[in-house]
């Protein structure tokens, strides 16, 4: 009996190392894909993407490693469930497995979305730099600013329908309010390097979120070459 309970607790012990692991790797892997395509600048960038590096920290520490949120809810909540394997959704409206896959291929179809977004601005801006002109089609003729746009669909597919956490979910609008910031800040310099130009740009097309009826070619348009 005390030889079966020692294996059991090793296996026990490999299970979480690997969970961590995973968790590790994926905190990498996303740190890399973010600041690949964000490239920080100035302190502001940076302050920017400080918020989402914790909000990826905290997320997939969560995800693979240990579900503080769930935890928490069955201690506090006085929810009755068995393991702590499950996320919010599925344990507070009570769902389970099929909740979870629901929300798992919602969340990663909008996480998707946001990187295919993110990557394809941060493309065409990337070209509009290098040669020195205002970029107002494409993505930009949707939105002003579509990285954003982006990083806000992916970590709010990942953060909040997939897998939402106590820290995921405080973070998010954290998150939002910052960018919104930088973005206003950025919007300044373009007003004084383009002048009228980027002022009739700004009235004309929105901030972050397409209008009504543009949002599927807004979409396509992320996944031309």
């Amino acid at each position: 009996m005390l030889l079966a309970t020692g294996f059991t607790s090793l296996d026990v012990t490999f299970e979480q190392a690997g969970a961590w692991a995973l968790a590790l790797i994926m905190i990498v892997v996303v740190s890399w894909v973010f600041y690949r395509y964000f490239a920080p600048e100035s302190w502001r960038e940076w302050a920017g993407a400080g918020v989402v590096q914790a909000f990826i920290i905290a997320l997939y520490a969560e995800m693979f490693g240990f579900p503080l949120t769930i935890y928490l809810l069955i201690r506090f909540g006085g929810l009755d469930r068995e393991y702590v394997s499950d996320n919010l959704w599925s344990t507070l409206v009570g769902i389970g497995e099929t909740g979870m896959f629901v929300s798992m291929l919602v969340g990663y179809s909008l996480a998707l979305t946001g990187i295919l977004l993110f990557i394809q601005g941060w493309r065409q801006v990337h070209r509009a730099r290098q040669e020195d002109h205002l970029v107002t089609s494409g993505l930009y003729s949707y939105v002003r600013h579509p990285q954003y746009t982006g990083l806000f669909l992916a970590l709010f597919g990942e953060g909040i329908v997939h897998w939402p956490t106590i820290f995921s979910v405080g973070l998010f609008p954290i998150i939002v309010l910052t960018f919104t910031w930088l973005a206003r800040k950025e919007e300044r310099d373009m007003l004084d390097q383009f002048g009228e130009e980027y002022r009739t740009y700004r009235q004309e097309v929105p901030l972050f979120v397409p209008r009504l009826g543009q949002w599927r070619r807004f979409v396509s348009e992320s996944r031309s070459p």
